[in-house]
């Protein structure tokens, strides 16, 4: 698919939202669970780390929904959640957008260096095309304080799941994915320490009786997802 293709189809809103739950209606569960589950484990991450939170930003924010728990998990924090559709932001301020939760474009972010302690990522590296990826990156770090974490949750392409989820949904079907170690590389590469990596979402709801088996096999990266917990350096 071109990049003009996909940037539609992200335009969509709506849409964009139902193409995401016919991919992962195959998990048998809906889009709050992944997103819980992802922000708990940060959330859990950032605690145990002891770091004080003001600013987070949600890099790739959609439809605003990981903005809003953000806000909530973080309180009092600022979130500022940035993305390059015009209509898909425009959705999350009317949805989510208020006291503590903005919006805004990703050219806007060139201008709030060193102004964030947290940025979280999901699932949107595998759509930036790899010669740009680097650009990415270093827009994020350049928007972190000193000592500012990266919390990068990827599409894991070491799991069936995983892959069968993403050939449902029409805007991932050409979507280059990223290695857990790759994402490492490319983090060191462009400033950042690696403080953790993990992967999440092993087993189906039709599983879910071995999910407490989830949290020791974090280790293995073989989740549908997984978190890479990076700090900038310098």
């Amino acid at each position: 698919m071109e990049a003009g293709a996909t940037e539609e189809l992200f335009d969509l809103s709506d849409e964009y939202e139902a193409m995401l739950n016919q991919g992962i209606r195959l998990s048998g569960e809906s889009m709050s669970f992944f997103m819980e589950g992802r922000l708990n484990l940060l959330h859990e991450q950032v605690q145990a780390r002891r770091r004080a939170v003001s600013g987070v930003l949600d890099f790739g924010c959609g439809l605003g929904y990981s903005s809003q728990r953000l806000s909530e998990m973080f309180a009092p924090a600022e979130v500022t959640g940035v993305d390059t559709s015009v209509n898909v932001l425009e959705t999350a301020r009317q949805r989510h957008g208020g006291t503590g939760v903005r919006f805004t474009s990703l050219g806007d972010l060139k201008n709030q260096a060193g102004r964030y302690d947290l940025c979280y990522v999901n699932g949107v590296f595998h759509h930036i095309s790899p010669p740009e990826r680097p650009g990415a990156l270093q827009l994020i770090h350049r928007a972190l304080r000193p000592g500012g974490m990266l919390a990068l949750f990827e599409n894991n392409p070491w799991n069936l799941g995983a892959r069968m989820v993403m050939a449902r949904i029409p805007f991932d079907r050409e979507a280059h994915m990223l290695s857990p170690l790759l994402t490492r590389k490319l983090l060191r590469q462009e400033g950042f320490e690696i403080l953790h990596t993990g992967s999440l979402f092993f087993f189906p709801r039709v599983l879910k009786v071995l999910r407490s088996l989830e949290r020791p096999l974090s280790w293995t990266r073989l989740g549908a997802q997984y978190l890479v917990l990076a700090e900038r350096r310098g």
